[in-house]
């Protein structure tokens, strides 16, 4: 039996996995994200235990996915300023001296929903996590898209709501983009207590189903994915879909003609197929195709 490490490395915890060449998770452990000092050790060490085959890591960013690039594999302009200009995949080849696949968290996590999930079957898809941050994977022809460096869909700007009580935003980079709106953060900053504690008629809803239906608006006029994928803490308020739908419909205001439209996005936008383990299954694929 062959045996595949998966590292989804995220800016507040690592959840580190291990599956068989049948795809089964056989281990698991997770470690809050330290400073790599702390935190690279405990890793190495954990997969150090497992005759790798591979590893795979879909971890946080902005990377350098550029193979030909110096920094190749470094994280780079993070706002965790111990992890910034880190070279995490040099870290874990040298340490395991096994092949490492590796990507953005959620290009791996948009990899998965495509192989296994909710995009399973076709060609393109647009997987958004909303939660600490907003980031987003696109897969085209089945391969994530890498382009200058990669797609940063949680840093493209939205028109900010008249009814909107903190028009500034909350992105230290760049205020009013999608993060800087609609994150856990934000919302957190913006009424005072975390999006979870809020109830469904709560006005902060309304604000961020705007905000997200902009994306998805947006992404449909430009990439034109086959499936929308909505995931992250934020999304786990299931009532989000139906209010995202709907005025992603209303911005839309009839220019695009589909069957997937034409039945209100109900199959189009859509939660994770994979649950909260797209990420952890794309990293395990990234390994796999390591290897390969």
């Amino acid at each position: 039996m062959r045996y595949y490490g998966a590292l989804e490395a995220g800016g507040t915890k690592m959840v580190l996995a291990v599956f068989d060449e049948n795809g089964t998770l056989t281990d698991r452990a997770v470690y809050p994200t330290l400073t790599p000092a702390e935190t690279v050790p405990r890793m190495t060490e954990y997969f150090g235990r497992f005759a790798l085959a591979a590893l795979g890591i879909g971890s946080f960013g902005p990377l350098d996915l550029n193979p030909a690039s110096p920094t190749y594999g470094y994280i780079t302009a993070t706002p965790k300023l111990a992890w910034r200009n880190y070279p995490l995949l040099s870290a874990f080849r040298q340490a395991l001296k096994v092949p490492v696949g590796f990507d953005t968290d959620v290009n791996a996590a948009a990899l998965a929903e495509a192989r296994l999930g909710a995009a399973r079957g076709l060609d393109n898809c647009l997987y958004v996590t909303i939660g600490t941050g907003v980031g987003g994977g696109l897969v085209i022809h089945g391969k994530p898209v890498h382009g200058l460096i990669h797609p940063e869909i949680g840093h493209v700007k939205v028109l900010v709501s008249p009814d909107d009580p903190m028009p500034e935003g909350n992105c230290p980079y760049h205020g009013t983009c999608l993060e800087g709106m609609a994150a856990g953060p934000a919302i957190e900053k913006r009424w005072g207590v975390p999006g979870y504690q809020l109830p469904p008629e709560h006005p902060a809803w309304a604000l961020e189903s705007e905000y997200l239906a902009q994306l998805c608006a947006n992404a449909m006029c430009t990439f034109s994915p086959e499936k929308i994928i909505l995931g992250g803490g934020v999304m786990q308020q299931a009532f989000l879909f139906p209010m995202i739908r709907e005025k992603t419909c209303a911005l839309l205001n009839g220019y695009l003609c589909h069957p997937a439209i034409d039945n209100g996005l109900a199959d189009y936008i859509v939660p994770p197929g994979l649950g909260t383990a797209s990420g952890m299954t794309g990293a395990y694929l990234l390994a796999r195709e390591a290897e390969e």
